[in-house]
């Protein structure tokens, strides 16, 4: 089925986009095999959004493959791939609650999981943990999601910040981009990566101030100009390109 010729030019490019950050997510080794999932809404009215097909590896998922559904996980275009419908439970619910939520990431990445287990969450020392804790929230384990009562203490937990830390279970981010998700779960993920590594040093640690903290959101926006997922995502897309451009088929 020749997909780009049913869709309009800026679900194509959402199409495109929402690949590639699949294909990053498996090349920066932040997949869990088929289990997780990053969800992206399509432009307009009609409350529908892509999401990946249940079965495919991360670094296999194309900009056609990705499946069209409505808030209640509903195929509304023909497609020969399923998806999981528990995982759009957590993605729905913010979907939903959130309408500057365009992009939400999930992922169980080794080092997320490893600080979501621990009772502190995230420490501030790195300059990543910084931007990261500026707008972070917490949201308890409640087991795998399948549950929909469970969905609005998970939007109150997230609030209107752009990173969520699920204990035990793994890291979250919201964007208003694809780009700007995917750069935000990267600083989370390298945040989490470096306070493991710090702490398995064994020597005291020395964490950033509160003051640094508060500043960080402009701080950011003054060397960036925004959340800055649109500076690195050309660069991130050649990357693709020089390895495997198929995510654009």
């Amino acid at each position: 089925m020749d997909v780009k010729s049913q869709v309009s030019a800026e679900e194509w490019e959402t199409r495109v986009n929402l690949a590639a950050a699949y294909r990053l997510v498996a090349q920066f080794g932040w997949s869990d095999l088929i289990f997780t999932h990053i969800s992206a809404r399509v432009p307009g009215g009609d409350h529908h959004f892509l999401i990946n097909p249940y079965g495919l590896m991360f670094d296999e998922v194309t900009a056609s493959s990705l499946v069209k559904i409505d808030l209640e996980g509903r195929k509304v275009m023909e497609s020969p791939y399923d998806i999981n419908p528990a995982g759009f439970t957590i993605h729905s619910a913010i979907h939903a609650a959130r309408e500057d939520a365009q992009c939400v990431l999930h992922v169980h990445s080794v080092n997320g999981i490893a600080v979501s287990a621990q009772r502190d969450g995230v420490l501030p020392l790195s300059q990543q943990s910084i931007f990261v804790l500026s707008s972070l929230g917490y949201h308890d384990y409640e087991g795998v999601a399948l549950n929909e009562d469970e969905k609005p203490r998970l939007v109150a937990d997230l609030g209107d910040k752009n990173f969520l830390m699920l204990r035990n279970h793994g890291l979250l981010t919201v964007a208003e981009t694809i780009p700007d998700a995917f750069l935000f779960m990267y600083l989370f993920e390298t945040t989490c990566m470096i306070q493991v590594r710090a702490q398995a040093g064994g020597g005291a640690l020395t964490p950033v101030p509160q003051t640094i903290i508060d500043g960080a959101q402009a701080q950011a926006a003054a060397v960036t100009r925004g959340a800055g997922g649109h500076l690195a995502w050309p660069g991130l897309l050649r990357r693709l390109d020089r390895s495997d451009p198929s995510f654009r088929d």
